[in-house]
């Protein structure tokens, strides 16, 4: 009679471990019906569900399994599974998958434990647990120090909304960022990223360094603030603060764009994509002048800005062409996706402001980066405590995955 046996083996990992076992139950035949291993601070588990076909003695395959494993010091313990038991597991693999990730500075115990509470109480199941970032030591931990965990889940959530509204109520009062996706084919296989430019791939809005310079910074700045907020119409409050600008000498522009900070992990993250043959792309209510400098450094394929209008040497207070607004950053999304025949689903989108919405809701995922509470309510994902490449965990890369890219 065939039985299927579940074999678990812990203790300190070393070299053959696997082998040993693969060994000896390939010499009885058996097959190998699921296998998983993980190895936290140099201690191995692993475990094997394997089929020991009928005329096998399973007593005797622990046996030379014990024996082979004695001399390395490792425990190990075996459990039969019952048939019935096996097929209702097997059911199981149609259910859906989700994928919850839990990004901070540092991840502390009551991080995990409020983040499975939730899902539990949604009736998910917990598969596998990821760290994906690097490992962290005990002192000297840096400002920007990263920390992340991915989740992968199983099962149907009781509320969908009701679990979203959870995590980012958490997310708030742990002062972390939760993120939550479906893990369908589309995760693992996005192709383009598109980007806002302002407070998000650099640490300033450009018409606000403009403000200052033409002495008017401060009125500027509430002005930006709002539309941000999307308390005012981007158009008219983009054409308001363009009128306050009038005047101003048009040489003050290399000044200001060689002033520009690039946003944390904005390079990292824009080198890794460029290696994995993603398409990127500038979508900004700000200015070209400033996007192409961007576009240079970081080696971006497509940029779409407004046109800041000079005569004279001098700034008019006018763009020339069509304003990039919120609708036209979506058109733009789809115009490139279609170009490069990408489905929307294909497409991640980054932005901080009011005029991003548009964008986030139509690509296959969203990303609200260190935004305005009415954007981070709105998006299907936000980051606000790590920095750009925080995204490559969302798309599921580990730390040791980018230090390849990078290296290489």
């Amino acid at each position: 009679m065939r039985e299927i046996l579940l074999i678990n083996v812990a203790g300190e990992d070393k070299p053959g471990i696997t082998s040993a076992v693969s060994r000896v139950l390939d010499e009885h035949g058996a097959d190998i019906l699921d296998i998983g291993q993980a190895v936290i601070h140099d201690n191995l588990n692993l475990g094997i569900l394997a089929k020991i076909p009928e005329g096998q003695s399973p007593e005797k395959v622990q046996k030379e399994i014990l024996y082979s494993l004695h001399a390395m010091d490792m425990k190990v313990r075996f459990q039969p599974i019952s048939e019935e038991s096996y097929e209702h597991w097997v059911a199981q693999q149609g259910k859906p998958r989700h994928i919850v990730t839990l990004l901070a500075r540092r991840v502390a115990a009551h991080h995990i434990a409020r983040v499975t509470a939730v899902t539990v109480t949604q009736g998910l199941n917990i598969d596998k647990i990821t760290r994906l970032s690097g490992r962290v030591p005990l002192e000297h931990m840096e400002a920007n120090t990263k920390a992340c965990v991915e989740f992968s889940l199983r099962g149907e959530p009781d509320d969908l909304g009701a679990l979203r509204a959870s995590l980012l109520e958490l997310s708030t009062e742990l002062d972390i960022d939760i993120a939550y996706q479906e893990d369908n084919i589309y995760r693992r296989n996005r192709r383009l990223v598109v980007f806002d430019m302002d407070s998000t791939l650099i640490e300033a809005e450009v018409i606000d360094e403009l403000a200052r310079e033409a002495g008017v910074g401060d009125e500027v700045a509430a002005i930006t603030e709002a539309a941000m907020r999307g308390e005012l119409d981007f158009i008219a409050s983009f054409s308001k603060r363009l009128g306050l600008l009038q005047g101003l000498d048009a040489s003050v522009l290399d000044a200001i764009s060689a002033r520009l900070k690039l946003t944390e992990g904005a390079e990292l993250l824009i080198s890794n994509l460029r290696r994995l043959g993603y398409k990127t792309a500038i979508l900004s209510g700000g200015f070209d002048f400033f996007a192409r400098r961007i576009q240079e450094q970081l080696g971006i394929d497509y940029v779409y800005a407004n046109q800041l209008e000079i005569e004279g040497g001098k700034v008019t207070g006018r763009v020339t062409g069509e304003v990039v607004d919120g609708q036209r950053k979506a058109q733009l999304l789809r115009d490139i996706a279609a170009r490069e025949n990408i489905s929307l689903e294909q497409v991640i989108a980054v932005g901080d402001g009011a005029n991003d919405l548009p964008m986030l809701s139509i690509a296959g995922l969203g990303i609200a980066f260190r935004a305005k509470p009415l954007v981070k309510a709105n998006a299907k994902q936000s980051i606000s405590k790590l920095g750009l490449d925080g995204i490559l965990y969302l798309m599921g890369l580990s730390d040791r995955d980018t230090l390849f890219w990078t290296q290489s």
